[in-house]
């Protein structure tokens, strides 16, 4: 094989194993630990380091899931997060949880989590839970779930929880990101600032605009 034959195929494999790392979802720790400076100036895909001369135990540890979510609220329903936010420790790890209380007939409402695949434990009470598959089929998949069952909402589908029982519900819920974000769909549509044009909802829902008008003023 001639030089300029082995130089294009060593050009080959490197764009392909570039390729392949920019695809990657997290990429291989060149570190122990990389625990977020919450106080950095310093702007990155994530959050800088902590120099590791200044990590502390605390920096990996959380309390309070324990604790119900207060559900004194529209929906019923109250999360409690466990992120880079809280724990500073899971920067770069590529995972969080979080608690989700709900009241009798509580909604966790249609949301999407864009950096995220959730699955969900239901650790007190039932849940009925559901998500639907990008256009164009729109496949709603939903099942009713009890104490001990686990569901998968894969990452960016929208998904929700109800809860379809007479006493309140719990569950835990393990996220693939350190930050998996959330848009609440109601929120986002009816409830952006500025707000969306009421001509843009109305022909997007095939309603009129007073109806709109009204479902805006919830938000």
């Amino acid at each position: 094989m001639g030089v300029m034959r082995v130089l294009l195929l060593a050009a080959a494999l490197l764009a392909l194993a570039c390729s392949h790392g920019a695809t990657a979802s997290d990429p291989s720790h060149l570190q122990d630990f990389c625990v977020a400076d919450k106080m950095s100036q310093v702007r990155v895909n994530g959050l800088a380091c902590k120099d590791a001369k200044e990590v502390v135990v605390e920096d990996f540890f959380f309390s309070g899931l324990h604790v119900a979510g207060n559900t004194s609220n529209k929906q019923g329903a109250a999360v409690t997060p466990v992120n880079v936010a809280q724990v500073g420790g899971l920067n770069t790890l590529g995972i969080s949880l979080a608690r989700i209380d709900y009241a009798p007939s509580g909604l966790n409402p249609p949301h999407t989590h864009p950096r995220s695949t959730e699955i969900l434990t239901v650790i007190e009470g039932s849940l009925e839970v559901g998500f639907v598959t990008s256009n164009p089929d729109n496949k709603h998949f939903t099942k009713v779930l009890n104490k001990g069952d686990v569901f998968v909402f894969p990452k960016g589908l929208v998904h929700y929880q109800f809860n379809n029982g007479a006493t309140n519900a719990v569950a835990i819920a393990a996220l693939s990101s350190q930050n998996p974000g959330v848009i609440t769909i109601a929120n986002a549509v009816f409830g952006a600032k500025p707000s969306i044009p009421d001509d843009v909802i109305a022909k997007a829902f095939q309603v009129q605009k007073n109806t709109v008008d009204f479902i805006q003023a919830q938000f």
